[in-house]
């Protein structure tokens, strides 16, 4: 069987990687911008972003924002990881699709019994920038996942966000798929963002069956859309 091309995204983090093993970028010290990777790699923004949390993962690096990423190891984690390569693998993007369907399905019923005003807020904010890019490649994924990890954040129990972020490359690659596809037909984007739409409804009026049904309907709508064979017989 022929190996599949690497993408930019495994040619990039493959190089950080191993300057990073030989020292390059020394333990401690931040790696350069994400616009001096870019230009440094000739790639996009989304790009590096990609890059960035496949080498976050592999707990090579840690971010936070406005700070910048700073390295932690030389070598990766050897710890519970999962495949950065789901979107060569129809298989593997239907894992994920279960996956969190489970995860952000408890997580919004969590959500609609603990929310606050705050929380609130932050989804309401995270649908309307949504809202306003529907159609952009790149502000229309940001914003899909800063409303996903807005929900899981809802919980008030920190586990469910911080296992989003560890996902965020699996998860950013199953939502770019979703959004490529939506926007292949005209009118989807807004009737996916609707499915949006209704999760937070649903969490502001602190139903939590409803919430949970929402998230998980929606989850399983997007992976129909993609033609990807889930269990039948998933919640």
């Amino acid at each position: 069987m022929l190996t599949p091309p690497l993408t930019l995204t495994e040619q990039v983090a493959r190089q950080i990687a191993a300057d990073i093993a030989q020292g390059v970028h020394r333990v401690g010290a931040k790696l350069p911008s994400g616009r001096v990777l870019a230009e440094q790699y000739g790639v996009s923004a989304a790009v590096i972003r990609e890059v960035t949390e496949r080498l976050r993962a592999q707990g090579l690096i840690q971010s936070r924002q406005g700070s910048g990423c700073t390295v932690t190891s030389r070598t990766g984690a050897q710890g519970f990881l999962l495949s950065d390569s789901i979107a060569a693998s129809r298989e593997q993007l239907a894992s994920v699709y279960e996956l969190r369907m489970e995860l952000e399905g408890g997580a919004a019923a969590l959500a609609a019994l603990r929310r606050d005003d705050a929380d609130l807020a932050a989804m309401a904010d995270s649908l309307a920038r949504l809202e306003r890019h529907l159609e952009d490649p790149e502000q229309g994924v940001e914003n899909d996942i800063s409303f996903h990890l807005a929900v899981a954040a809802s919980t008030h129990n920190s586990h469910y966000a911080d296992l989003l972020r560890y996902l965020n490359l699996q998860l950013r690659q199953a939502v770019g798929a979703a959004r490529a596809n939506s926007r292949q037909q005209a009118g989807l984007s807004v009737a996916v963002h609707q499915e949006h739409v209704a999760v937070f409804e649903a969490i502001r009026a602190q139903d939590a069956v409803a919430a949970r049904q929402a998230a998980v309907g929606h989850l399983r709508q997007a992976a129909a859309r993609l033609q990807l064979a889930l269990a039948e017989d998933a919640p």
